[in-house]
């Protein structure tokens, strides 16, 4: 059985996220620009980049080489056509991060937004560990005011599948198995999103 990701449309992704009662893809557009600012880093890995939400940011007198990491193909072929300013630069990697991750290159930033949710710690940890980048910046949503991790939308339906594969996450915990491979926090921030939610970016600093 094939990953539940594989089989969501990017339009259906997008539009949900873009909603106004959502604003993640707008939230997460400003943060990663944040992200890719933030760190003495010239190639920068990006998991779970989806359609390439955020690459415009993309400084590429900074950045030599930019890994773009998804399982879904189309995702990754939307993020290519969109941005053909970064030929050369962006590197699309078709990868199930729960799997066989012997492709993933070394890098010095590795960048991964509402993903760990998906693939769990212990995924997370792995691929971090085959990495092995000096720094680490994560984003996870927590739910301040809801118990319901996906709002509300006309897309809502087409999230149904993900039930099977999310993880709730915690920062805490994060932060714990961040330490047990090497990595301790740097810095938190929070961003609060409409509908009792929030983003928490969280960096890490190898030690």
């Amino acid at each position: 059985m094939g990953n539940p990701w594989e089989n969501i449309s990017l339009q259906d992704y997008e539009n949900h996220m873009s909603l106004d009662s959502v604003r993640q893809l707008q939230t997460l557009d400003l943060m990663m620009k944040s992200q890719l600012d933030s760190f003495p880093a010239d190639s920068v890995m990006i998991l779970g980049v989806a359609g390439g939400n955020g690459l415009g940011h993309v400084n590429k007198d900074k950045y030599h080489v930019v890994y773009g990491v998804d399982i879904n193909e189309d995702y990754l072929k939307a993020a290519s056509v969109r941005y053909p300013e970064l030929e050369g630069i962006l590197k699309c990697i078709r990868t199930d991060l729960t799997g066989d991750i012997d492709d993933l290159p070394s890098s010095d930033l590795v960048i991964a937004d509402l993903l760990i949710e998906y693939i769990g710690y212990e995924a997370f940890a792995r691929a971090v560990n085959k990495v092995d980048p000096s720094y680490v910046s994560c984003i996870i949503q927590i739910n301040t005011g809801t118990d319901n991790w996906v709002s509300d939308s006309p897309y809502v339906h087409s999230f149904d599948c993900l039930d099977e594969v999310h993880h709730q996450m915690e920062e805490a915990q994060l932060a714990d198995v961040m330490e047990g491979i090497g990595y301790k926090k740097l810095s938190c921030d929070q961003q609060a999103l409409p509908n009792g939610k929030a983003l928490v970016r969280i960096d890490f600093g190898k030690v």
